[in-house]
């Protein structure tokens, strides 16, 4: 029989000191552990008897609640020997079968997990798109369109004015999906992937890259679901014949070589915001269309034996690159202020602790945003008539390159895990032999 008990989990104790409470459930030499969505601070639990301390406020209605869940698991693996259960099934029961656990909650511990962990940007992106779903759980089909679109973007701005105002954090969003039951992985069929893209065309104006990304995530969910038995496959919507998810490659147009050049020689006051910008463009160029991100990001301990060693924020790659002469150029200048910007290279984030994800996420955020504005005026300056913006930088990079540089290398340099990912994506930039195909037509 399983040794079923709550305990609370202590390495796992939030910024606040509270800590989550779980089911330990330790069978056959195997200790598992089911979280019950309660934080507990360490002064309200007694961990001998595995109850409430009566200094908590609703101590009476938390055991109450604990008791029925140690009652419930103890029920199901009576069962297991009862109605030979395998493990499997059991902990499929006690976890919630057919579907009953509701997406959001996996998505919320999901992307806390990924937002403790550092990787804030991605956390951010995701938590938008649960936001995107609930717009679309709760759509209004007697308002206009006009109307929808537009409560939409003023919910949407609200969240983000009161967590600039410090009203509201990243938290007080995961607490939110992680109290909301409403969505179970069951309700996620075919039809409702198809109007949620609709939804997402009609009244978010997303491309559809943008809706395809937001499809990954939840096919990213099931799969979770599925892995821990939370969904029977039978529900899983992405399978056979039923939704494919295909990434379309869209039009990714990259700067001439001289049009890259009238960057570089371009005249600009030294030390300004615009100057700045031109340099970091053209560092993040340089290095291969390194994201602008991590060009901010960058620490002079970065740099070794005239490499550069860093590891990328997407992905958490390992990544080390040859220092270009024109990189040295631009380093060059910034190295009487190697005391003054906190160990990083550009100026950007001199004033923030290096431990503080959050605040280098802010900054970063603000840098890059400040980027898009001065390289419109440097496009401007340049009578460059392409939109010049930071990702930019990559695709200048691709173009340039065309089809001079073996595949393989371009996929090391472009720290691709997949080939064929290089090749769609050089694919964008390779016209010679179309060119000349088409010549060879219509020149008669």
């Amino acid at each position: 029989m399983a040794s079923i008990k709550i305990v609370r989990r202590k390495n796992k104790e939030r910024k606040d000191g509270s800590a989550p409470l779980a089911l330990r459930i330790s069978d056959n030499y195997r200790t598992s552990y089911r979280f019950l969505g309660q934080y507990i601070l360490e002064k309200d639990w007694d961990k001998s008897s595995s109850s409430v301390k009566r200094s908590h406020p609703n101590y009476k209605k938390l055991n109450n609640f604990l008791m029925k869940k140690v009652i419930e698991a103890n029920d199901i693996y009576f069962d297991l020997k009862e109605e030979g259960l395998t493990p499997k099934q059991a902990k499929q029961k006690l976890k919630g079968v057919e579907g009953e656990k509701a997406f959001f909650v996996l998505a919320a511990e999901r992307i806390k997990d990924k937002y403790d962990r550092g990787t804030i940007s991605v956390a951010k992106a995701e938590m938008s798109i649960l936001f995107n779903l609930d717009e679309f759980l709760n759509l209004k089909h007697s308002l206009k369109k006009d109307e929808v679109i537009e409560g939409i973007k003023s919910r949407r701005k609200k969240r983000i004015s009161d967590g600039r105002k410090s009203e509201t954090d990243f938290y007080d969003s995961v607490r939110y999906f992680k109290n909301k039951p409403s969505l179970r992985f069951k309700d996620i069929n075919e039809r409702f992937i198809e109007k949620f893209k609709n939804f997402c065309a009609i009244y978010l104006g997303h491309k559809e890259r943008t809706i395809t990304n937001q499809l990954i995530f939840i096919r990213t969910l099931f799969n979770i679901a599925l892995k821990d038995g939370i969904v029977p496959s039978e529900y899983y919507p992405f399978a056979g014949e039923k939704e494919k998810i295909r990434i379309g490659s869209g039009h990714k147009i990259g700067l001439t070589i001289k049009e890259v050049q009238s960057i570089e020689q371009l005249e600009l006051e030294l030390g300004t915001s615009i100057w700045h910008t031109r340099n970091v463009w053209l560092m993040a160029f340089y290095f291969a269309g390194i994201r602008i991100s991590d060009i901010v990001q960058i620490k002079w301990s970065d740099f070794k034996n005239n490499r550069l060693f860093y590891v990328m924020s997407k992905n958490s790659k390992p990544v080390s690159l040859k220092i270009p002469a024109k990189a040295q150029t631009i380093l060059n200048l910034y190295a009487s202020g190697k005391e003054l910007n906190n160990g990083y290279v550009f100026p950007f984030l001199k004033d923030v602790n290096p431990k503080d994800t959050k605040a280098i996420f802010v900054k970063t955020r603000n840098a890059t945003k400040l980027f898009n504005k001065y390289l419109r005026r440097i496009a401007k300056l340049c009578e460059i008539d392409k939109p010049l913006s930071n990702h930019i930088a990559r695709h200048s990079f691709g173009n340039i390159a065309g089809d001079k540089i073996h595949p393989l290398m371009l996929q090391k340099l472009y720290r691709h895990s997949d080939l064929k990912t290089t090749l769609n994506y050089q694919a964008n930039f390779i016209h010679k032999e179309a060119d000349e195909a088409l010549d060879s037509v219509i020149n008669f």
